[in-house]
């Protein structure tokens, strides 16, 4: 009995099951990759359908104005041979042709331009513009035998065949149907002229051909849907796969929350260094201190040099009291200095008369009023 290793086929991905919706990054990081969710049956159909509908309703003007180009080019050549003795000289071959070539590529053109259109529509409708070279870059991973098997023995793999041969069934009956009612009309074919054959037979297949190019699109509409689908589930992330790329955006919480830590404590140290330049310290008593600093040719307003709360507001007043810094209790001012003014940052307007009489008072007790 054989053994089979199905995690051979198990889809690769990290952290378990792949149940979340893509990110937008993992799906712009996949665009930048050339990885979209695009039916190539779309343009394949369109093409198909107005080569038909050009055909039918053009290929009577482009077959006259072939042939009144081929009968201008062929009246050419009897006088170029007569001024020649006979004889045709290849450079006036040369000429003649490339010409000739120029004028048949005009006559064609609306076709060709038409073509370039609905391809580039279509991809445009589907995927949005935004043209990308990675795709063309050669990879050598596909290279690897062991990953071209997987691809064969594949769900996508099935679902082509799949639609291969519902399209190869749908044609031979959308051919066998318009046909089986025709045949008189093949038949009576060598009763006609022949310009009237070539007429019969190009109606005929041009009908047939938009008859074939319409099922087509059922089938195209069909695949659209279904390469949406197959991309969403292909780019579906594990939950590990999730919190990595926020780590890569965002960084690691925890790396964060150190360097925001060191941050504190570095900004609490210089806090602390600036301290003994402090006038006054205003408390609450208990919760909240304040270091005030007023130096009328560094600011025009008193600083806030220094606050803190509960176990900081209890090492600022120890700080104060060994540099001999007054502490002032005043509960409404220490609330309302901690609560709007940040360390740097001089005293707001509204505040100024309340930090103005405490340091007055302190000015006062020191002897400097």
């Amino acid at each position: 009995m054989m053994r089979y290793n199905l995690q051979f086929f198990a889809k690769e991905g990290m952290g378990g099951e792949k149940t979340e919706p893509a990110t937008q990054k993992k799906l712009d990081d996949a665009r930048k990759e050339g990885q979209v969710a695009k039916s190539r049956e779309i343009a394949n159909g369109l093409g198909l359908l107005a080569l038909f509908l050009i055909l039918k309703f053009y290929v009577a003007n482009m077959g006259t104005n072939l042939m009144a180009l081929f009968s201008v080019f062929y009246d050419k050549i009897p006088s170029v041979t007569t001024f020649y003795r006979g004889q045709m000289p290849q450079a006036d071959v040369q000429i003649i042709f490339r010409q000739m070539l120029l004028q048949v590529l005009i006559i064609i053109s609306p076709m060709l331009i038409i073509g370039f259109l609905i391809a580039f529509v279509s991809d445009v409708v589907q995927v949005k513009w935004k043209p990308t070279a990675k795709p063309l870059k050669p990879k050598f991973s596909n290279l690897n035998p062991l990953k071209g098997f997987k691809k064969v023995i594949s769900l996508n793999s099935l679902v082509e065949l799949i639609k291969s041969l519902l399209k190869i069934g749908l044609i031979i009956y959308v051919c066998y149907s318009f046909l089986k009612d025709k045949w008189i009309y093949l038949l009576n074919i060598f009763d006609v002229t022949l310009m009237q054959g070539l007429q019969i037979i190009a109606d005929m297949v041009t009908d047939l051909g938009i008859r074939i190019a319409a099922v087509y699109m059922i089938i195209a509409l069909a695949d659209y849907i279904y390469q949406r689908v197959k991309f969403s589930n292909d780019m579906k992330m594990t939950k590990q796969e999730i919190k990595e790329e926020y780590k890569q955006q965002e960084g690691d919480p925890q790396v964060k929350g150190q360097i925001k830590q060191r941050m504190r404590e570095a900004s609490r140290r210089r806090m602390m260094q600036d301290l003994p330049q402090a006038d006054v310290v205003i408390t609450n008593p208990t919760h909240y201190a304040v270091a005030i600093k007023y130096d009328p040719e560094v600011a025009d307003a008193p600083l806030v040099i220094a606050k803190g709360e509960d176990y900081l507001a209890q090492r600022i007043k120890e700080t104060a009291k060994e540099n001999n810094i007054e502490i002032v209790e005043n509960k409404p001012l220490a609330r309302m200095l901690y609560a709007n003014v940040d360390i740097g940052q001089a005293v707001p307007p509204e505040l100024y008369q309340a930090v103005a009489e405490v340091l007055a008072f302190v000015y006062h007790l020191q002897g400097k009023i």
